[in-house]
């Protein structure tokens, strides 16, 4: 058998081995795609919900478009709200105990008046218990008697009134009959005979009314024993009842409490004081004025003219139209312009010079202030709530004012306040 050449044999275990090479580089190729290659799908692949495509838009915050006034007045609104609703619980609350808070007001006018009384009898070494009593027992007696004097007054004079009254009504009738009105005698029989029978169909109405005029008479005299007794507790015991009222008070707003309490209580005494002195002004001078124009009856009319002094603008309006009106029906109408004349220039001294004289600045109430919180305190309560209007109102002036001004002072921060003490001085206790 015939030898291979050498050198062919080399050659072809080249071959052999190139191919080698070649299939392991393909091996090797094949290994990197499977590796990167991703996994195969499942063979039953679930369902996918579609994705929505949303396209996004720029909006604002749906609160940044309303515009910026009518969220003011919203948040004023609600605010108001929860306020009005406060104040409609608490009108409720006193209506269904008007007698007690009515009594417990008059109680305090009543002790911002002895008050002073009081502390001067300590001042000079008497008890307090003792300057209680001499006090009180002084005020109420005055008080009596003054009451006394009036029922002694109009029952002493109530038939020769009624006899000048009934003369008055007579001079009415002629001075009409020939007066420039031309009002012929069937006119006044037929305005007579009306007047008879509004009489006659309300006589139920007038006998109902007297029934509950019982009612009225129980219900005085509770409130002037709740009266009596809230002066005397308020005129022994009045710094601790306030000490104890300022820890009703949150904590915080304590001291500025503290603060207005003694500023309200000056303000009641200098309104009790001032408008005393002013009522018992108005009353000497009209009651000597009408009793040097023969008005009969002066000095009970003095006397209502002095009470009815403490309802602004509608007591002396209420008091000067019944001296008118006496005078009118006693003697004449000519006595009755007088009368009138007197009683408007003493209301206008009152007004212009009175008043700001001796109340001063400290009470100082404008005068729309005053008819609305008369007219508003007549409309809550009668004429206690008319009475108690503009002292409430002076004393909420105050408070409020004060109150302004501490939250404005400088270092009046919550540790400041709450390291405040929060006894004021005995003097300027309330009440």
């Amino acid at each position: 058998m015939s030898r291979v050449p050498g050198w062919l044999g080399k050659v072809g275990a080249g071959l052999s081995e190139m191919g080698e090479r070649l299939d392991e580089r393909r091996a090797e190729v094949a290994k990197e795609h499977t590796e990167a290659a991703p996994e195969p799908p499942a063979e039953h692949p679930e369902p996918r919900e579609p994705v929505p495509v949303t396209i996004a838009r720029d909006r604002p915050d749906p609160s940044l478009a309303v515009p910026w006034g009518v969220r003011v007045a919203a948040e004023a609104g609600w605010r108001l709200l929860i306020l009005a609703g406060t104040v409609w619980v608490l009108m409720r609350v006193i209506s269904a105990v008007q007698l007690v808070v009515l009594a417990f007001v008059a109680a305090l006018l009543i002790t911002a008046l002895l008050q002073p009384t009081v502390a001067r009898l300590i001042r000079y070494g008497f008890p307090r218990g003792v300057a209680t009593a001499l006090t009180a027992i002084l005020g109420f007696v005055v008080m009596g008697l003054i009451g006394w004097f009036v029922t002694w007054q109009v029952m002493a004079n109530i038939d020769n009134l009624s006899d000048q009254v009934q003369n008055g009504v007579d001079d009415l009738r002629n001075w009409l009959l020939k007066g420039p009105f031309h009002v012929t005698e069937k006119q006044i029989n037929q305005i007579a005979k009306n007047l008879r029978e509004a009489i006659g169909a309300n006589t139920d109405q007038i006998t109902s009314a007297g029934l509950e005029g019982v009612q009225v008479i129980v219900e005085a005299l509770t409130g002037i024993l709740l009266t009596v007794f809230s002066t005397l507790f308020l005129l022994y015991d009045g710094p601790r009842i306030w000490q104890w009222s300022l820890k009703l008070v949150p904590a915080a707003a304590r001291p500025a409490m503290a603060g207005a309490g003694p500023r309200a209580w000056r303000t009641l005494t200098a309104y009790v004081r001032g408008t005393v002195i002013v009522a018992l002004i108005d009353a000497v001078c009209i009651g000597v004025g009408i009793y040097f124009l023969g008005v009969p009856m002066a000095v009970p009319l003095a006397v209502f003219i002095f009470l009815f002094s403490f309802i602004p603008l509608v007591g002396a309006v209420a008091s000067g139209a019944l001296a008118v009106v006496v005078a009118l029906v006693t003697q004449g109408v000519f006595t009755a312009l007088l009368t009138l004349a007197v009683v408007l220039a003493v209301q206008q001294i009152e007004g212009h010079i009175l008043q700001p004289f001796i109340l001063g600045r400290a009470v100082r109430v404008h005068p729309l202030a005053v008819v609305l919180s008369v007219a508003a305190g007549g409309m809550v309560a009668g004429i206690g709530g008319a009475v108690v209007a503009v002292p409430l109102v002076a004393v909420l002036n105050t408070v409020v004012s004060y109150l302004k001004s501490y939250s404005q002072a400088p270092g009046r921060g919550a540790t400041a306040v709450s390291s405040m003490p929060v006894d004021p001085e005995p003097s300027d206790q309330a009440p």
